[in-house]
């Protein structure tokens, strides 16, 4: 069974910065990506940013220079910076780990419990 765990979250004035993290049960290297994603009220859930095994990394245009995921191996930990927060980044955030599960190439999505980000005006 593989955990996820997030903090981080909280209530910030526009402009302000959050950093979330999402600890995990098992060495990060082990996945295929981890990433972050973002559900707000009424709206499905959307990708934010997410870092490959290798560590490429990839952003949703929304939050293109506004935030940074990195990773710190050795802590199984992986994060997410965000700058310039507007109204509109209000959501939930989940972590996500996708595992290769077949040698074909399948894979299993693991997510956690989810973190509130709150923006105001």
């Amino acid at each position: 069974q593989v955990q996820l765990v997030e903090s981080g979250g909280g209530l910030v004035q526009a402009g302000g910065t959050l950093r979330l993290s999402c600890a995990l049960s098992r060495s990060i290297l082990n996945f295929n990506a981890i990433g972050w994603y973002r559900q707000a009220p009424g709206k499905q859930r959307e990708l934010v940013a997410s870092i490959r095994s290798g560590g490429s990394t990839s952003y949703a245009d929304s939050m293109k220079g506004r935030s940074t995921i990195s990773r710190d191996n050795s802590k199984n930990t992986v994060y997410l910076q965000m700058n310039s927060l507007k109204p509109e980044d209000t959501a939930v955030y989940y972590c996500n780990a996708k595992l290769q599960v077949t040698v074909e190439g399948a894979l299993r999505d693991y997510w956690g419990q989810g973190t509130q980000v709150t923006v105001s005006s």
